[in-house]
Parts: C-alpha cells; sequence; structure tokens
C-alpha cells in the first residue's frame, strides 16, 4: 500500500467515526443550575418583562422609548408614577435591548436610592461610575445592538434622596453627561428637585388596569402549569387587594399558590397512605414543591376561597365584615363592644384595617347604594365611637 493510499484510508475511517454530541458534561452542568435557578426565582423576577413590547398599559411611554431606541441618543430621564407599574421594568428592558446582555453587565450601574440616600453615595460610588471610560464593544454585540458611547445609571427610588444629594447629583449629570447618562425613578416627583428634574425628560407611568393584569396573572398560571380552582375570582380579588400594584400582586399570588399547594400535597399524601398522618418529603424544598405542583395539580385542583385569600393578606375577611355590619346596625354597643374585642382585635387585626374594610363595605361595595346614607354615616359614626373607647 502506497503512502497516498494510506492516508486517505486513515482520512476515511476518521469520517467515519461516531460523532460525540457536542456539550461536554460540564456544559451540562452549568446548563442545569441555571434552569434550577430559574426555577427558584420569584416570580416577579422570573416573569419580568424582556424587552419594550412586553410592557403593558403604558404604550405612549413606550411608543416614545421606542424612537429613542431606534437613535441611541437617550436623554436623561425621569420615570415617576405609582409602585408596580413597571418604571424599573421598563427601563431595565430598554437597556438590554440597548446593550445586550454581556455589555450590560459593564455599562449599566443600578442602585436603590432608599438604601444610600445621602450626599457621600453620589461623591463616591455614582460619580466614580459616571467618570469611567466608555467600554468598547465586541463586534458581535455591535452587529446585534446600538451599543452607544455612554454608560448608564439607573437610581430607584430617587425621591429618597436627600436635598444635598439631589443637588451634588445635578452637577455629576452636568459633567459627565457626554458619557453617562441618568434614569431616575420615583413614585412622587414633587420630592424631586426642580433643578434636577428640568434637566430630565418626563415620563408618567399610570397603574395599570383590571385586564392588563389579569392577563399577566393568567399569563403565570399557564407557564407554571397551575390548575386553580374559581381562577378568575381569585385573581380579581388578589389585584383587589394589590390595588393597582402588579408586583405585589405577583408576589402575593405566589406566596398563596405555594401555601395551598402544600396544604393540598399534605391531604393527597394522608389519602395514599390511608389517612395516616406523615409529613410529606421536600415540603420546605422550594424546588420539590414547585416539581409537586407541576406534576399533581393537572388532575387536582388548588382550592382557595376569597376569605382565606383576605386573611393571608391580613385582612378582615367578608363574612366578619358582614356579622359587624349587622351588628352595628343593631346599635347594640355591648355586642359591638365583645365581637370587636374576640373576632377582631385579638385576632391581630388593629383599628385601621376595620376602619379601612368597613370604609370599602360601607361607601365603595356594590351593593352599598341599597343602603340610605344617613344609615351610612350612623354606622361610622359607631364605630369611630367604638374606636375610641379601645383607644385606637
Amino acid at each position: 500500500m502506497s503512502a497516498t493510499d494510506f492516508l486517505m484510508k486513515a482520512a476515511n475511517s476518521k469520517r467515519s467515526l461516531p460523532v460525540e454530541d457536542a456539550s461536554t458534561p460540564e456544559e451540562s452542568s452549568k446548563s442545569s443550575i441555571k434552569n434550577e435557578r430559574i426555577e427558584r426565582m420569584p416570580w416577579v423576577e422570573k416573569y419580568r418583562p424582556k424587552n419594550l413590547d412586553e410592557v403593558t398599559s403604558q404604550s405612549n411611554t413606550i411608543k416614545i422609548l421606542k424612537k429613542n431606541l431606534q437613535t441611541a441618543n437617550l436623554p436623561h430621564m425621569l420615570f415617576y408614577g405609582p409602585p408596580g407599574t413597571g418604571k424599573t421594568s421598563t427601563i431595565l428592558a430598554m437597556a438590554k435591548e440597548l446593550y445586550g446582555p454581556e455589555l450590560f453587565k459593564s455599562r449599566v450601574l443600578e442602585l436603590n436610592a432608599s438604601d444610600e440616600r445621602g450626599i457621600s453615595i453620589v461623591r463616591e460610588k455614582i460619580k466614580n461610575f459616571a467618570r469611567l471610560s466608555v467600554s468598547h464593544p465586541s463586534e458581535e454585540d455591535k452587529s446585534k445592538y446600538p451599543c452607544p458611547p455612554y454608560k448608564l445609571i439607573i437610581l430607584d427610588e430617587a425621591d429618597s434622596m436627600t436635598s444635598d444629594a439631589q443637588s451634588a447629583l445635578r452637577r455629576t449629570m452636568e459633567n459627565y453627561s457626554s458619557i453617562t447618562r441618568f434614569c431616575l425613578i420615583c413614585n412622587y416627583i414633587t420630592r424631586i428637585i426642580d433643578p434636577l428634574a428640568s434637566r430630565c425628560s418626563k415620563f408618567r407611568f399610570k397603574s395599570l388596569t383590571s385586564t392588563d393584569s389579569l392577563d399577566r396573572l393568567k399569563f403565570i398560571i399557564k407557564n407554571e402549569n397551575l390548575n386553580l380552582k374559581n381562577q378568575d375570582e381569585i385573581c380579581l380579588e388578589i389585584l383587589k387587594i394589590s390595588n393597582g400594584d402588579l408586583r405585589k400582586a405577583i408576589t402575593f399570588f405566589q406566596s398563596a399558590c405555594k401555601l395551598f399547594s402544600a396544604k393540598l400535597l399534605t391531604s393527597t399524601n394522608k389519602n395514599n397512605n390511608n389517612n395516616d398522618v406523615e409529613m410529606v418529603d421536600g415540603i420546605d424544598d422550594e424546588e420539590e414543591v414547585n416539581s409537586n405542583i407541576n406534576t399533581n395539580t393537572n388532575n387536582n385542583e388548588i382550592e382557595m376561597t376569597i376569605d382565606e385569600i383576605r386573611e393571608l393578606a391580613g385582612l378582615i375577611p367578608y363574612n366578619l365584615t358582614n356579622n359587624l355590619t349587622n351588628l352595628i346596625s343593631s346599635n347594640n354597643f355591648n355586642n359591638i363592644f365583645e365581637f370587636l374585642n374576640n373576632e377582631i382585635f385579638r385576632k391581630g387585626y388593629n383599628a385601621t384595617t376595620v376602619l379601612d374594610t368597613l370604609h370599602d363595605k360601607l361607601l365603595l361595595d356594590s351593593n352599598a347604594d341599597d343602603i340610605e346614607n344617613d344609615s351610612k354615616d350612623l354606622n361610622l359614626s359607631l364605630i369611630m365611637v367604638v374606636m375610641n373607647q379601645f383607644k385606637f
């Protein structure tokens, strides 16, 4: 056999070898750890919008930001509005579309101004990051993302900063505007000093509509494979409790699902063991609970009542509210005192919760129109007298 024939035979035998999986055990392990980390994430982070298209109920703001994103020339920005309306999610989604996941790490600084609200944080951390030269993006990042030649500093809860800190921040914004942009996020724009607010483009975030919030909760239910009984009724009550704060609604919804799913698993385990009381393995392990929820809720509905939801939120259940309003209408102070003491205050409900509940029941409830105005005023006056007797 000639040398040429030998080499050709060796090359052919090499081609015929079976192709092994490109992924190494180390890569598979990293992928598994990443998936596990995602499963353990709070739902409010897991389902945070990844891009501007996923942000709901803020159409005008998103429309303007998309145009700025196309030009990649952002002004200093000021996002303001009620909590849980998507202010932080919007700027983070925009920053990721602007820089990409890799460059985002070196170009974006996110700070919560309520934790470090003094002038020292402006003079040290913020100023040091603002004066840094801009890192160069890779060719891959430049081909996929705008990658403008400036950094981005996000100051969440900027209305918690002191006036001196805001004044120092104004000078920093002026001196480093060529290489750094700022996005201030606050709930109350009146707490931002005028010299600082005047240097920013203002974007108002309005409270989310019930329809958009309900759609988001249904999206989570679908992706988490939850089988929830009376899900529309439960979701609407959670949205009512959260008062337009979607972040609060999602966090509370996750807590409720975990609690009642654990009860369901415990109940199922007892039935499978002939009513023998036995602990459910891994019930304290979040990964195990998530796994059990996904595998068992297809056949078993998670049941939770409106009163259970309200009690979990620290609010007075409707059945106690109805009993209290009936007692107040009877004008029997002894019975009212006894009921408040035994059924309300000894269970940990405070006077503010009682008054808020009665306000919603007597004035905002759909059936409140059937009650005469004089009767409403009398009921509220009576309960104020009762609160005064209990020194609340």
